[in-house]
């Protein structure tokens, strides 16, 4: 008889040759010391490069990994929607492909669960979390600009960050959330966040590990583009889509 599968982990991934199989060995090392039975999916979001590959190479040397390589890149929402209802775990969480939060930060979250949470997010924005090392000046701007815009235009003016990518949801929550999400690309995190309060889900925000990387670049061109996708939400919001 199969054990039932209690945490099931994400990873959205594109064009992840290089930094996916070591954060497959670090999550999978973190699994494999833990009591309960886990999976971990990896979503290739149309990847050109040799990701499903080296995940499938991957397979031999950790149990419980599962690929879903989509031929056609739609975006790291559509990755973490698909694999979303693709799992089979009590708990879903989604992470990122470059592991900026460990996957040992899921311990903060079993608490929540316990009181009651239907939802747990990481947060890089609430007292005690710790961003290594800390965000330049002008992208610390720029999340906050965000951050208002997101609250004015779809609400949540409850959570500091939406933005984090670190989520975790019981199987429930997975189950009536992600059918409903439509925004594919930039501004997902708010739209699942949105359905989760409408649907009235407890959602709960903790504060996380987050390894910094400075090379990344904040690209005007997403930024307009995440503000399209709220003015996308909004629009489905007041049609009664997340109802």
């Amino acid at each position: 008889m199969t054990k039932e599968i209690y945490l099931s982990v994400i990873i959205p991934a594109y064009n992840e040759e290089k930094r996916l199989p070591q954060t497959l060995k670090e999550i999978n090392e973190y699994l494999k010391s833990q009591n309960y039975e886990s999976e971990i999916i990896v979503v290739s979001d149309g990847s050109t490069d040799r990701t499903c590959e080296i995940v499938e190479e991957m397979k031999s040397e950790i149990k419980n990994l599962k690929l879903i390589c989509e031929k056609i890149n739609r975006g790291k929402g559509y990755g973490v929607k698909i694999g979303m209802l693709n799992a089979k775990g009590k708990y879903r969480l989604f992470t990122d492909a470059d592991n900026s939060t460990p996957i040992s930060e899921i311990e903060k979250f079993w608490p929540e669960f316990e009181k009651g949470a239907d939802v747990v997010i990481g947060s890089r924005d609430i007292k005690g979390a710790i961003l290594d090392p800390p965000q330049p000046l002008f992208r610390r701007f720029v999340g906050e600009v965000f951050k208002y815009l997101r609250k004015i235009i779809v609400g949540l003016w409850k959570i500091e960050d939406s933005q984090c990518g670190f989520k975790c949801f019981k199987k429930e929550a997975a189950e009536k959330i992600f059918p409903k999400c439509k925004i594919e690309r930039f501004a997902f995190d708010a739209e699942i966040l949105l359905i989760a309060e409408k649907i009235g889900f407890k959602i709960k925000e903790v504060p996380v590990y987050w390894k910094n990387d400075l090379r990344s670049k904040v690209k005007l061109k997403s930024m307009i583009k995440m503000l399209i996708d709220l003015f996308k939400i909004r629009f489905n919001l007041l049609r009664g889509d997340y109802e």
